[in-house]
Order: structure tokens, then sequence, then C-alpha cells
């Protein structure tokens, strides 16, 4: 018996293959984990979604409220799946859909009037479509008695090709939900009354049936649009099978992914920018003040990638051979370094989001001349670069064929910023 299992063992040592990392192994795990984000985002956008429709049939303070605690749940997995962008077509060709930001709020519903008019960038920033059953849209009357998943997708959304004219997803259904926030880099978040739900002679705001409608149709396109995405990354989705197809254009899109999230993505556009122009309105989760969750969690999801493990809004975790696995078989070090900067990464953005928690909000922290926000945010951008430049490294060390990631003109042009 001991002899049988010597020689089984020594056969296993001898075997170079069994020993390796498999790199469709790793990719496996990639698509797993991809299919369990979107799983509990749409699962957690279903809950928003009969949080909703329960404000919609009896608005008041506690369903309004039950009906914005819906909608931060549903947004900790969904931002763990942003990882999956820049490496993987499918997601970029359909993430705009459901986070695009910063969006022209007026396009939807009211504004207060520092807000302002048309501008020379958008003529349609205050064509409050919830108050308007009959618009005009790139010289053509549009039919908007009738608020629809169809109405706002195909016609409102991008309106004449002007990008923040966001009519659906997170952030349409954030501010229907919160309204603006308008304490500037002051604390407080929207104050949308549940008023502006209640039907007849007690309505704020105007337009409540409207603005009912607006707000259960953009939610239903919200899940819609997720259940897209579940079924991409499952078998036989189109996502997985891109993913599956060559090997090493799939642990390029997991690298290209990370890189591009850490670096132009997050600690550019997100960070950076909005602190280099002490703008609240650059904050990603702007009207809930909910943006210290965006960015912990989005560093979060590039950690899942690299160690191959999410946990799941259940308790349970998705889990199998890594991209740290597959990184060690080569060196070891630079495995060690790269886990390493991630738990820095996460490290510094908890700190933005215990300090938050704590009563200190984003927009806070972006104010001109606040040393504290300055330091809090600027940690997190730090350890973002920082975390880049060994995914740099990595690819290198995989011999994988050099990869651009995102960039951002508050990291690689300031000067620009302010152009």
């Amino acid at each position: 018996m001991k002899l049988a299992t010597s020689t089984a063992l020594a056969l296993l040592l001898a075997t170079p293959a069994l020993a390796a990392t498999d790199k469709a192994a790793v990719l496996d795990t990639y698509a797993d984990i991809a299919e369990a984000g979107y799983e509990d985002s749409l699962t957690t956008a279903k809950a928003l979604q009969e949080a909703v429709a329960a404000l919609i049939a009896d608005p008041s303070e506690e369903t309004l409220a039950a009906a914005r605690e819906a909608w931060l749940v549903s947004r900790n997995p969904y931002q763990q799946t942003e990882a999956y962008r820049f490496g993987n077509a499918i997601v970029d060709d359909w993430e705009g859909k459901v986070n695009a930001w910063p969006l022209d709020e007026g396009l939807i519903d009211y504004v207060d009037a520092s807000y302002g008019g048309p501008t020379d960038e958008n003529e349609y920033a205050a064509l409050n479509v919830i108050a308007n059953p009959q618009v005009t849209l790139a010289g053509n009357e549009v039919d908007a008695s009738e608020i629809t998943p169809e109405l706002i997708a195909d016609t409102l959304n991008e309106a004449d090709g002007i990008e923040t004219n966001v009519a659906r997803g997170y952030h349409a259904i954030e501010f229907l939900l919160w309204g603006q926030d308008l304490n500037g880099t002051g604390p407080g978040a929207g104050e949308r009354p549940y008023t502006d739900y209640v039907t007849g002679d007690d309505c704020t705001g105007g337009n409540c049936d409207r603005r009912a409608d607006y707000l259960q149709a953009a939610t239903d396109l919200l899940v819609s649009d997720l259940e897209e995405m579940v079924a991409a990354w499952g078998e036989g989705g189109e996502a997985r099978e891109a993913v599956m197809e060559d090997e090493n254009a799939g642990i390029t899109a997991m690298l290209t992914g990370m890189g591009s999230l850490s670096y132009g993505e997050q600690a550019g556009e997100r960070m950076r920018l909005g602190l280099m122009l002490n703008d609240p309105e650059e904050e990603h989760d702007c009207f809930s003040d909910n943006t210290h969750n965006s960015h912990y969690y989005d560093g979060k999801g590039i950690q899942n990638v690299y160690l191959g493990s999410y946990t799941r809004i259940d308790g349970s975790t998705v889990e199998g051979p890594s991209l740290s696995a597959l990184v060690a078989e080569t060196d070891a070090d630079l495995d060690a370094e790269m886990k390493a900067k991630l738990d820095t990464t996460m490290e510094k953005l908890g700190d933005i989001k215990e300090a938050a928690e704590g009563g200190f909000s984003y927009d806070q922290m972006l104010a001109a001349g606040d040393e504290k926000g300055e330091a809090l945010v600027m940690g997190g951008v730090d350890a973002l670069i920082d975390q880049t430049r060994t995914i740099e490294r990595i690819v290198s060390t995989l011999d994988i064929s050099d990869i651009d990631f995102e960039g951002s003109d508050s990291l690689d042009n300031p000067n620009a910023v302010f152009q």
C-alpha cells in the first residue's frame, strides 16, 4: 500500500501538466465569478424593483427609505463586476446602459434654478421629460405621453448622440429616488420628498404619476439589462465563449480590466479628477452620497479577479484556479507583491469608506483646502496607481503583448483638465 501511494505521488510530481495552473481553468473561474456577480446584481435589482413598486403603490417616508436602501444594496455586487470592463468588448458595449455617468439630470425631471438651462454642449440638459408629454429631439417631435422602457432606451438615452443624456441605469434611478444633492461640498445627500410620488393635490414637484411611471420603467429596464448579462456569462453565453476561445487573449482581458479600472477609470476619472476640480458633481454616486462604497467595491472587484475568489450576497464563495496562482508559478515574489498591493489599496479605500460612514462624506473630502479629505482620496489614488505598476510587470512576466490601459488627463496631462 505504501509503495503504491509513493509511486502514484512520484508520477503526479513528474507530470508538469498536472502540477501547473491551467489557463483554461483560470478563465473558467473568471467567467464563473462574472456570472455570479451579475446574478447577485440581478437579484438585488429585482429587490429594488419590488421596493419601487411598493413606493409607487403607497408613497411614504418608510417606502421611500426602503427603496433607497434597496438601491444602495444593489450597488455593491454590481460595482464588483466593473473589473470585467475594458477587456471584454461585450461588457463594454453593454455597460453604458446601466452605469453611465455623469448625467444631465434635467433631461429627466425638475431641477433647482441653480442648475441652469440648456447649454452649448447639450440643448436638452433641462428638457424635463417627466413634465412634458411632447418633446422635440434632434428636430423630431417625440410622443412621450406614455413613459415606457422602450421610450427611455430607444429615444431618450444619449439623445442626439450626447453622452450626458443618461436616461437609464442605476444613476437615473438614483436621481429619481434622492433628487439633486444641493449641498455642494457640505454634508448631506439629495432630499427628494416622498410626496413627489403622491398623486392628487398632495403631489410635490408636479407630474407625480409620470415620475412614478419613469421610475418603474427605468427599474424594469435595469432588470432586463442585467438578465442579458447573466445569460452572456452563463454556460454557452457569448461573453463566456469569447473569453474561453483563446486562452492568451482571455488572460489579456483579465489584466486589461484590472489595469484600466485601477488606473484611468478609478484613480483618474472617478477620484483624482474630482479632487482637482473640488467638484462633487464628479462623484460617482453624487445624488445618494454613496461614492465611498462605489470606490470600495470597484477595488474589491479587481482583487476578486486576481485572487479568483468572490463572496456572494448569500455568503457563499465562488473560487477556483486563479491568475495569482498562474503568476506565482513564474515569479512567486511578484505574486506576493501584487497581493500586498491589492491589500494596501483595499485598506486605503476602506479608510475612505470608514470616514464617510463616520460622518465625513465623500463630497466633503473634495472641498478645496480640506487636507484630511485630500489625504484620504489621494491615499486611494496613489495605491491604485501603485498596483497598476505591478499589473504592468505581470503583463511582462507572463509574456503577454503590450496592453494599453485606459488613461486620464487628471493623471497623464493635468494641465489639460483646466483648459
